[in-house]
This record gives structure tokens, sequence and C-alpha cells, in this order.
């Protein structure tokens, strides 16, 4: 008798990053990746992406559009491990350097049907005056050097001076798992 093979399922997300509102910057564009546990494999479509530079709109609001598409499938044996999405702004500074704008993570929702969701984001800051003036003064902030680490509960412990404002995307995920 032949050994049974594990059964799978898979989890498809289809939606997009609509929009942001970074009220005191302009001209930014997002990044997107996806963390998921060690049972969990893409089968189709891309988990990582890059957007278009988009400007503030003309109207009260000011928001920023990017309408940028996310199409991606995942099979896993197991939910342990569930998939987040993982979303890096960034946009010009003073000197023209692209510097991080905020980072932002959200789980996948795990019911099928259409959802939308606000992520917070934050920044990293130096930890001293020291730090923060080299910093500025060399047109290179603080970022991580892998975006995933914001979906990763170890080692991001921080004090409230190691962390920024936080600002917010508005609707950046309707996702339709199927």
């Amino acid at each position: 008798m032949a050994a049974a093979s594990p059964s799978v399922f898979l989890l498809m997300v289809n939606g997009q990053v609509e929009s942001a509102q970074f009220p005191e910057y302009d001209d930014l564009y997002c990044k997107y990746c996806f963390v998921y546990g060690q049972d969990w494999a893409p089968t189709a479509g891309l988990e990582e992406g890059i957007s278009q530079i988009t400007s503030k709109s003309q109207d009260v609001r000011r928001v920023l559009v990017w309408n940028f598409p996310i199409d991606v499938t995942f099979k896993s044996t197991n939910p342990y491990g569930w998939p987040q999405i993982v979303l890096s702004v960034y946009g010009p500074d003073v000197f023209g350097n692209d510097v991080v704008r905020g980072y932002g993570a959200v789980h996948v929702p795990f019911s099928p049907g259409r959802h939308k969701r606000t992520i917070p984001m934050f920044v990293p800051e130096s930890t001293s005056k020291l730090q923060k003036f080299t910093s500025w003064f060399m047109g290179r902030r603080p970022e991580y050097t892998d975006p995933k680490v914001v979906a990763q509960g170890e080692g991001r412990e921080a004090s409230k001076d190691a962390v920024s404002s936080v600002y917010s995307l508005p609707r950046p995920m309707p996702t339709d798992p199927v």
C-alpha cells in the first residue's frame, strides 16, 4: 500500500496597493514583499514588486495613488507562518537621495472575500543626536537592510526614541483569496 502524500491548500491573493497619505512628502514609490513560514511556497505570481513614482493629488485630500496590482498564489500543508505583506515606501530627501519614508506589514486576511486593510507605517530613527546629525549630513537615513524584518517579532524591541512618526496607507490591500 502506497503512503498517502500530504494534502495541500492554496491561498490566492489578488489585490492592489491603492493609495497612501504622507502629508509631508511627495514623489513616493512603494515596494512590497511577502513573508511566510517554512511550510509555504509561492506557486504563481510575483512575491515582490516595485511601483511607479506618484505625486500627491491636487484635491484637498492630497493622496498618493499607486493602484499597484498584486497577484500571487501560495501553497501550504500547514497554516503556521501565514503570509504577511510588507510594504516599504521611499522618496527623495532634500539632497535628492532615495530614503525610506515608511515600513509596515499586515497578514493576508484569513477568510475568503474582499478585504481592505490600513497599514500603519513607521520609520526607524537613530538613537543618538550625533547619529541623527551624521545620517542627515551624509544623506543616509537609518533603514533596514532586509525589510522583511518588519514582519518578524524577534529583535524588534525598540525604545520610544528608535521609531518615528506613524503614517498609514489607507485601503492598501483589498484581497480576494479563493
